[in-house]
């Protein structure tokens, strides 16, 4: 699973990509800092099962703290975005040829309105963030169309001809972008399309593209720069229906965890304060600044920066976390960790979908699977439910 992490250049993409992962992005004020995609991992929490029994976990795939398991999530951070992209402006495919296995978008956009379309600075207030959302959803339209209507008429009719569904011609077609055919069925289903794709108008395949992208690349917006914006224009970017809006501040996240890391604070990510632990290494501009920063922070509840993270992954992605033991009675493994792994798994996945993320092997040979919890033996096809402890019992 990947997180994308998207937007025109200048609104703090890197800023924010940085605050969350390990990596260190280049972070400067011009257009196309970000040239090669960056990579790094950052954590989403869950509530980590071994308060239950009273013994400490072992992880061995994440981190557990005071009774909460982070559990890695990656994210590519790519090349800002300007219009005409999917036409070669600016950095062009490359753009969304890194997002290509992406499962979950990010926009992160300037709610200050500082920066105009080309991602050049201008002063506060003066572009309608609007524009920005509207035109990256257009862009990544036309990307999915023009994939799509490449020998288009030649395809689709071989298609019908060999008796293939659309769904899977359009799978076929789209082969790479880490996109279902379950979700091209999903996306596809409610428009009315005329049974041979190849009668559809470049009109409906634009409809088909459009569809395909919000099943298959939900998007969240980081209303970023929120500590700059207007009232009114935070205001009017919340009340938008078809997404999740969040205010964030990327760059009061990243000045905490870096003073973190220095000892100056004692700041949990997410969290929605912090403490400062030595104030007297800080002058009386970086008191202010925390101060500042604390003050964004009892108003929006945090920076909002993991907050965006994981909505991501929880709700729009509607992700579970689940812990394979091969010791139901202690929650261990063969050695004797408690709990030594998390995963993440799609809301719906059963029994036997964790065997196989666990090892092929473990699907492959898989006889049953039992509840920790319970102890109640369950099938191949049983549900799991979030924070789930199952063992998985396979042939040897």
């Amino acid at each position: 699973m990947e997180i994308g992490v998207v937007g025109k250049p200048n609104v703090g993409k890197s800023t924010f990509f940085t605050a969350v992962t390990t990596a260190d992005a280049q972070i400067a004020n011009y257009p196309f800092t970000t040239i090669e995609p960056n990579r790094g991992v950052a954590y989403v929490r869950s509530k980590c099962p071994h308060t239950e029994i009273g013994k400490p976990c072992n992880p061995r795939n994440s981190v557990c703290h005071a009774g909460t398991r982070y559990i890695p999530v990656e994210l590519i951070d790519v090349a800002g975005l300007v219009p005409g992209a999917h036409e070669g402006k600016g950095l062009g495919n490359k753009f969304l040829d890194d997002l290509r296995h992406a499962s979950v978008l990010i926009h992160v956009i300037d709610a200050s309105g500082g920066t105009d379309s080309e991602g050049n600075p201008v002063d506060i207030g003066t572009h309608d963030p609007m524009e920005d959302i509207r035109f990256l959803e257009d862009e990544i339209d036309h990307w999915i169309y023009g994939i799509l209507t490449s020998n288009w008429r030649r395809i689709s009719k071989t298609a019908e001809t060999m008796g293939k569904k659309p769904e899977t011609m359009l799978f076929e077609k789209l082969t790479g972008l880490g996109i279902s055919e379950h979700q091209i069925q999903a996306a596809i289903r409610p428009l009315g399309l005329p049974e041979k794709p190849s009668t559809w108008s470049e009109e409906e395949i634009l409809k088909v593209a459009r569809a395909i992208r919000k099943e298959s690349k939900p998007m969240i917006i980081a209303a970023n720069k929120a500590d700059l914006a207007d009232d009114n224009a935070l205001k009017e970017l919340m009340k938008l229906d078809d997404y999740i809006v969040i205010p964030t501040s990327a760059e009061y996240e990243l000045a905490l965890r870096r003073a973190a890391k220095a000892g100056l604070i004692e700041y949990e990510f997410g969290a929605s304060d912090f403490k400062i632990v030595k104030p007297e290494a800080l002058n009386s501009a970086q008191t202010k600044a925390l101060e500042k920063i604390r003050e964004f922070m009892q108003r929006f509840g945090s920076t909002e920066v993991q907050k965006a993270i994981e909505k991501a992954t929880f709700e729009l992605l509607d992700l579970i976390t689940v812990y394979p033991v091969e010791d139901e009675t202690h929650w261990t493994d063969h050695n004797g960790n408690v709990l030594p792994d998390a995963y993440l798994m799609p809301r719906g996945s059963t029994a036997k979908d964790l065997a196989y993320k666990v090892h092929t092997d473990l699907g492959d040979n898989f006889i049953r699977a039992i509840d920790a919890r319970t102890g109640r033996v369950i099938g191949h096809d049983h549900e799991l439910k979030d924070g789930d402890v199952i063992k998985i019992v396979a042939r040897t």
